[in-house]
């Protein structure tokens, strides 16, 4: 058994050394901008106010947000101070009452979210703070942030990278990753560490390319967490029992080549024993591994007018037993460090966006093929396919997570007015996805949509699209439709209603009512310069939202939001 080591009181020291750090940010800031040989400062601002308007009727009611909090918000403002070759860096966050971070409950807190100094020494970048960064695909590393569900993965420590040529680079850092939902402004205890290098060759007089890279990532457990892993798994019976380890080592290697107009990539990565969690949150002992590989084909200026097209995508990805976190205690969408997308289409439709795949690090094999046909000038055909499984004994043989058809023709039929017409069909497991329990059956849907686009003016435009859901799963059929009014450069309107048509209740596993339930939407946006308000009136049916690629469950909304965004 691991001995519990004595815990010292930092939380307060930090605090004092970010609010320190953030005062001599703002103070070096103005201070250089004001000098005689002033350099430029610019930044964003962004905030989100929200309303909670007690809904019982789409589910939107549960504590705290509908019975105390009632309102909530969300603000970031960025400054950046930047003089020749050196950088500062700086970010306030503010959330009150906020559901962003986990959308079942509520946090506030306010402090420097992202700080950082950097200075370009001729090849070498030297970055001391806050930073984003990836290696590769993200696989083995990404530090990143995803304002829209509030994901924020930033890693504070040391960056640095030298760059040998124009087309060779090498680079490492070494820090913590910054705090989760309860402890948005801290940083985790686990030390994370790696270092990456990419170079390029070129050929046949620079029209083919091939690019290669390495990386190496390590991450080491700070004792207390070991502990408590240590204890949780000396209760497990004894066949289950195994030593866990402080420290799990990574490693990629990964090339695209370019030739005429094939482009293929592959990239492998594998990580050392270490626990995990599996399906149940039980502890394992596992290496994991990750294998992903795209072929792509893009030919323009086809057929005797040289206005056809194509271009042609596969992808194909295998994942086993790759849960690479900050540790195994971590949740859901708290401390990630490999970034691993959902392999399917990302759709912009809401009931075609309806049913995702996100990602199973445990465990999942899934292709991808995509064509974009481009017929003649201003006809697109584009056709997609989509399949996922758990992993089995032979090639795609394990049970079918997910699976998706779409076909989208689009077509310019005037220099006035565009259209599109598709359909998309989805196979998507419940019970994996949501984790619901097994009464809950696979969902089956057919979906065809629209889309029509009228210029009114040169500067005012009218769209109007619509999605037709059908299903005998979940929560029945839907029908969308959004009328949407654009006022170049100042002003767009929009009003949608998403109809539950054909409802379906899960007995005992709802609180959505029996009748048919509109899920209104009316959106106004205003513009100035660089500056953007939006104000809009909500009711979101549940499901799994995705932004960039990340999914999560959310639960039904209902309230009233308002946002404010400029940049300077």
């Amino acid at each position: 058994m691991i001995s519990r080591p004595k815990l010292e009181s930092s939380c307060t020291f930090t605090a004092i050394m970010k609010k320190s750090i953030l005062l001599a940010l703002t103070v070096m800031m103005f201070t250089a901008a004001w000098a005689q040989d002033k350099g430029v400062i610019t930044g964003n601002f962004q905030s989100n106010f929200s309303v909670f308007v007690l809904d019982s009727s789409i589910g939107a009611y549960e504590p705290p947000q509908y019975t105390s909090d009632i309102s909530s918000a969300e603000a970031w403002l960025f400054l950046n101070y930047q003089k020749n070759d050196f950088n500062i860096a700086a970010r306030y966050d503010l959330f009150n009452n906020s559901n962003l971070l986990n959308p079942t409950s509520s946090f506030s807190g306010h402090g420097l979210g992202f700080w950082q100094v950097k200075k370009q020494i001729e090849k070498l970048t030297l970055t001391a703070g806050s930073f984003y960064d990836q290696f590769g695909s993200g696989l083995i590393f990404r530090a990143y942030e995803n304002r829209l569900i509030g994901i924020d993965y930033a890693v504070e420590g040391i960056h640095a990278q030298y760059n040998i040529s124009n087309d060779f680079f090498v680079k490492a850092f070494t820090g913590k990753q910054k705090g989760s939902q309860t402890n948005r402004f801290g940083t985790s205890p686990e030390i994370v560490k790696g270092v990456n290098s990419e170079r390029i060759f070129h050929f046949h007089e620079g029209k083919n390319r091939l690019m290669i890279g390495g990386s190496m990532f390590n991450r080491t457990i700070s004792k207390p967490v070991m502990n408590e892993i240590a204890t949780e798994i000396n209760s497990y019976p004894k066949d289950d029992r195994f030593d866990p380890k402080y420290n799990v080592y990574a490693f990629n290697g990964y090339f695209n080549l370019g030739i005429s107009d094939f482009n293929y990539s592959l990239e492998y990565n594998y990580k050392t024993n270490e626990a995990q969690r599996d399906e149940n949150l039980k502890l394992i002992n596992k290496p994991g591994s990750i294998i992903y590989t795209t072929l792509g084909y893009a030919k323009s200026k086809l057929g005797k007018n040289k206005k056809a097209g194509i271009g042609i995508n596969l992808q194909y990805r295998r994942i086993e037993h790759y849960q690479l976190k900050v540790s195994p205690n971590q949740q859901l969408l708290n401390g990630l460090i490999s970034y691993q997308p959902s392999l399917t289409r990302q759709a912009s439709y809401r009931l075609l966006a309806r049913y995702n795949a996100p990602a199973q690090d445990y465990g999942e094999e899934g292709i991808q093929a995509e064509v974009v046909w481009t017929i003649a000038k201003g006809k697109t055909l584009n056709l997609n396919f989509s399949k996922i499984h758990r992993l089995g004994g032979a090639f795609l043989g394990g049970e079918q997570l997910y699976r998706e058809y779409f076909v989208n023709y689009e077509q310019k039929f005037s220099r006035i007015f565009k259209g599109k017409i598709g359909v998309q069909s989805i196979f998507y497991n419940q019970q994996v996805y949501e984790g619901k329990d097994p009464t809950y059956h696979d969902v089956h849907t057919i979906t065809p949509f629209m889309e029509m686009t009228y210029k009114l003016t040169s500067r005012n435009s009218l769209r109007f699209e619509s999605q037709y859901l059908m299903t005998k799963e979940d929560l029945g059929s839907f029908v969308n439709a959004i009328l949407e009014l654009n006022m170049s450069p100042h002003y767009s309107f929009a009003v949608t209603d998403m109809v539950n048509v054909d409802p379906v209740r899960h007995e005992g596993g709802t609180s959505i009512s029996d009748d048919i339930v509109h899920y209104w939407t009316v959106f106004a946006k205003y513009n100035i310069h660089t500056t953007s308000f939006t104000m809009a009136y909500i009711r979101q049916v549940e499901g799994v939202n995705c932004t960039g690629g990340i999914c999560r469950l959310e639960p039904a909304f209902s309230g009233l939001r308002f946002t404010l965004t400029t940049n300077f």
